[in-house]
Order: C-alpha cells, then structure tokens, then sequence
C-alpha cells in the first residue's frame, strides 16, 4: 500500500513538473497569439546599449537578467533593437533593497542625452524600504512623475512582481502584479499640462513619439528581470 501511494504520489509531481512553463518560453497558445521573447534567458541579442556603444554590466545568470547593480548609470540603460509602435509587454522583475530601476517604451534615440527624457516610465523601486520621501508618482507601476499608481501592491522584497504595458495609439495602460493602476492618454491637454508642470518641462522629446524602443533602466541598486515578451497590436 505504501509503495502504491509513492507510486501515485511521483506521477502527480511529475506532471505538475511537466506543466509548468519553463523561464523565458512561449507557450504554443502564446506564439498563436503573436507573442515574441524579447529575452530569450541566454545573452542580450536583441538588446543594445541606449545611444550606442557595448553593452557593459548588465549580466545573465541561469536565465535571469540582472542590471549591474553597483550605482546610477553605471552599467548605462539597454534598449531593444526592434522599435514597436502599438504592443502589450509583460515582464517579471525582482528589485534588491534601496533600489530604483524603470521600463521605458516608445524611446528614440538621437533626441536626448537621457533616456527617460525621451520615453515614458514604468516606474520600478523598493517601495516599502526606500530612505528618502517619495512624492505619489514615484512610486512602483507609476508613470514616473506623471500619474501615480492607484491600488498598487508591491510583492515583498524577495518574490516576483508581475508587470504589463499596454500601448495602443495614445492610450496607455500600466499593470502592476494583475491589477490596473495607471491609466492615461497622451497628447491630450491634461498630459501636456502635467508636463509642462514637472521634471519634463524642458523635455521637449518626451513621450511624444508614436514608435520606439523598449527600454530598461540601470539606475540605482540591483533590478533583476525575466519573461520578457511583447505582442503587436
């Protein structure tokens, strides 16, 4: 009887084993759907350096991304070859303690010396242990000085978050471990408003292309990140 409920017992582990999706993979419902890796787990193809040069800090350890983690800049920011005007993103990310990091769409390079004043901001960071106070829209899944993440749910320090970007023409939808905390339209009279009244008033490329690279940020502490994927709409 004992060996029977073993027996039983290693099938059932074996095919919830079997079933679950491994990092960095699509599903076969996934590639019908038109989803494509943007991180296939093993090196940075697909990936260069925000305004050219080699790519520098960033590393790939069993299937995680890490940025450099030892400082602002210091590895300097990665965007995708590809350029992409209208998508859904997904991604994965996991921020070490006293960290800030971002992810950026729509960026163009050539325009600004910085990539966040070029294309808009998920907001990325240690919510619940950062040392300095942080005003609303600083805050992780915001639109980083813009529009503040309402109902956001940071998961502790040592587990995964869960992000989504939807882009479709000037509507844009941020998603931060399934819930929508940020939702906003862009060129319209509130937007412009909001940025002539912050950081990005003498911006004058920011968020303003309908096209553009998707964007991570070495800024600040250590980022780690998995399961990128994005599909066109």
């Amino acid at each position: 009887m004992k060996q029977s409920i073993l027996f039983v017992a290693a099938i059932l582990v074996t095919a919830f084993l079997g079933n679950a999706q491994e990092l960095n993979t699509l599903t076969e419902a996934e590639k019908k759907a038109g989803w494509e890796l943007l991180f296939n787990g093993h090196d940075l193809d697909g990936w260069k350096i925000f305004q050219g040069g080699e790519v520098k800090g960033w590393k790939v350890i069993d299937g995680i991304l890490y940025n450099s983690g030892v400082g602002s800049d210091h590895g300097g920011d990665i965007i995708t070859k590809k350029k992409y005007r209208d998508f859904e993103l997904y991604l994965e990310w996991k921020i070490a303690p006293q960290s800030n990091s971002g992810v950026f769409y729509r960026v163009q390079e050539g325009v600004a010396d910085k990539i966040y004043e070029s294309g808009p901001e998920y907001q990325l960071l240690d919510d619940n242990g950062w040392p300095t106070k942080l005003s609303d829209s600083q805050y992780s899944g915001s639109n980083y000085a813009m529009q503040k993440p309402i109902g956001a749910a940071i998961k502790p320090i040592d587990e995964w978050n869960a992000t989504r970007i939807i882009v479709n023409g000037s509507k844009v939808e941020h998603y931060l471990n399934g819930k929508r905390v940020v939702e906003y339209e862009l060129w319209t009279e509130e937007w412009k408003e909001r940025k002539n009244k912050c950081k990005w008033k003498d911006a004058p490329y920011y968020g303003i292309a309908k096209k553009g690279h998707i964007g991570l940020q070495d800024h600040g502490g250590l980022t780690q990140f998995r399961n990128l994927k994005i599909r066109k709409l």
